[in-house]
């Protein structure tokens, strides 16, 4: 049946502000075996996500509400060890929003099967995932970015803003990031083939911007919120589109606050936010698509990774405070072999 312990993080208290230690604790109880129509996994690959902040801050669009002892929540690839539902067996690949716990019983119809012939597992959870649907469909359904258009992406360094940037590169836009330290911002340039990076660090961020987007922004794809949002605004140009998809320098900050409006107001600009959860059946078009790119050398894609399920909280906060580069997990157990 697999191990005798499902290790899990839950919540110790509602963290304020930028997540602690004290704020989890690790549970040990025993696997409960599968009823009909349900999944006993083994967590391989887990997902450290802005939205988790956001459940945790009382968010209520992620089902289970955040509450002392309950398993922080996130998307995971897991391993099927025992299957009470005859789509799925032992051994089967799949992924879905099972928690931050290594031995999750599931509903089989809360979880989909991975094609591991696509790219290593660990993809389903960010460039195949929805990070990058998130990214596809931000750029495609909001920006809309026109050839030689100037395209700003914050937090360009990350799961979503990389596939983002490269998405608007493909469709002939000109891109700028916004990144942290001088090594994202290298990243971003050299690796992601963006054609220029600034950093949100910069004392005058303003400057730099007005510096790589001379013709102004047409397009700025938000993930940040915050001082990098106030700055973009105050650059937009006429009939500008903002595809707003987080706001992670936000999410639980008790002095948050909102954006000046007069710079859309005078550029005309058009504001769409928007919800991955709300496009996940276009996911199979995405990874057609996206795989295909992979495999050109048009989209390229980097994981930070964690090892070990007791470190979940600590990579969760090394994503939030920005100290990753690429999507960041926690590899829980090893992959099983490819067969």
């Amino acid at each position: 049946m697999g191990a005798p312990v499902n290790r899990r993080v839950a919540l110790a208290r509602i963290p304020q502000g930028m997540p602690e230690p004290a704020d989890f604790a690790l549970v040990d109880e025993p696997v409960r075996s599968p009823g009909v129509g349900e999944l006993l996994l083994r967590t391989v690959w887990l997902s450290m996500d802005p939205y988790q902040r956001n459940w945790m801050a009382g968010a209520r669009n992620y089902g289970t509400a955040a509450a002392l002892g309950a398993t922080v929540i996130g998307r995971a690839v897991s391993e099927v060890i025992q299957s009470n539902d005859p789509r799925f067996v032992s051994g089967d690949i799949v992924c879905g929003e099972t928690g931050w716990q290594t031995h999750p019983v599931a509903s089989a119809e809360a979880v989909e099967p991975v094609d591991t012939s696509l790219a290593p597992i660990s993809t389903a959870l960010g460039v195949l995932g929805s990070p990058g649907l998130t990214a596809w469909v931000g750029m495609l359904d909001a920006g809309k970015p026109g050839r030689g258009e100037t395209v700003v992406v914050s937090a360009a360094a990350g799961a979503v803003g990389a596939v983002a940037g490269q998405v608007a590169r493909i469709m002939g836009a000109r891109v700028v990031g916004v990144a942290g330290d001088p090594a994202k911002c290298r990243h971003v340039v050299d690796d992601l083939r963006f054609d220029a990076c600034v950093s949100h660090r910069d004392p005058d961020l303003g400057a730099a911007l007005a510096r790589e987007c001379p013709g102004g922004v047409d397009v700025y794809f938000d993930n940040t919120g915050g001082s990098v949002t106030d700055a973009v605004y105050r650059r937009l140009a006429r009939d500008a589109r903002i595809a707003l998809c987080g706001l992670v320098a936000e999410y639980g900050a008790a002095d948050a606050r909102g954006h000046d409006l007069r710079s859309l107001l005078a550029s005309q600009a058009t504001l769409k936010a928007f919800s991955v959860r709300r496009n996940l059946y276009r996911m199979p078009e995405w990874r057609r698509q996206a795989s295909a790119w992979i495999r050109e050398g048009a989209l390229v894609y980097r994981e930070d990774v964690v090892q070990g399920i007791e470190r979940a909280p600590e990579a969760f906060a090394r994503m939030l405070s920005g100290r990753t580069l690429g999507k960041a997990l926690v590899r829980v157990a090893e992959d099983p072999p490819r067969h």
